[in-house]
């Protein structure tokens, strides 16, 4: 693969991963909620979703998936759940801020991981991630040579851009919790990120 591949590559990725989305909100409603190193954790699990969705599309997974209405429904409706469930939880985690006695809800399997494990699982059951790697990732790639070794560097750039971003927002963020590390002010940017998530997992689960 030539290095203008590459770099022609980075440069249309670019613009769709400076618009916030879900792992935009989650890291930022990991460090309002915990710290920074809650956010960090976030941003590498989104970027290993990222390295899951180059996976599949390098053995065929993610092209069946897309090319069936009914794996693609499903697929929009496991991502759509899970960001609701995101959404109600930290929603919801701004009450038992408030009332430490109130019951916690049941917690999904992989919930010790943190921001980790969701950062992972909202990219993975993300249909828009894996459309980037069957729509915008051929276009840079060469019929003539192996495509897996493609992907890999293709979506290793992509890893790339998503760290820097995310990584630079949760400084930013981090910053900003410091200057006003107020109760209200936790409450409510966690809400603010519930909210969101809840939006985002409605309009994944009903997008056509």
């Amino acid at each position: 693969m030539q290095w203008h591949q590459v770099l022609g590559f980075v440069a249309a990725v670019t613009p769709l991963t400076l618009i916030p989305g879900t792992s935009f909100t989650l890291v930022t409603q990991q460090v309002v909620a915990g710290s920074r190193s809650d956010g960090v954790r976030a941003t590498f699990g989104s970027a290993c979703g990222l390295l899951a969705h180059a996976m599949f599309a390098a053995v065929g997974l993610s092209a069946l998936v897309m090319s069936s209405a009914r794996a693609l429904t499903v697929v929009k409706l496991l991502g759509g759940i899970y960001l609701v469930w995101l959404g109600v939880t930290t929603w919801c985690s701004t009450r038992r801020r408030v009332e430490p006695t109130a019951a916690r809800p049941w917690r999904l399997p992989w919930a010790r991981l943190g921001g980790f494990g969701q950062g992972l699982w909202s990219n993975v059951l993300n249909p828009k991630a894996a459309s980037v790697y069957l729509t915008l990732v051929p276009q840079f790639l060469t019929s003539s040579r192996p495509i897996a070794p493609q992907i890999a560097t293709l979506a290793a750039a992509h890893v790339v851009v998503v760290l820097v971003w995310l990584l630079f927002w949760t400084s930013v963020v981090a910053a900003a919790r410091t200057a006003i590390d107020t109760p209200r002010f936790r409450c409510g940017m966690s809400r603010l990120a519930g909210a969101v998530l809840i939006a985002l997992g409605i309009r994944t689960a009903t997008t056509s």
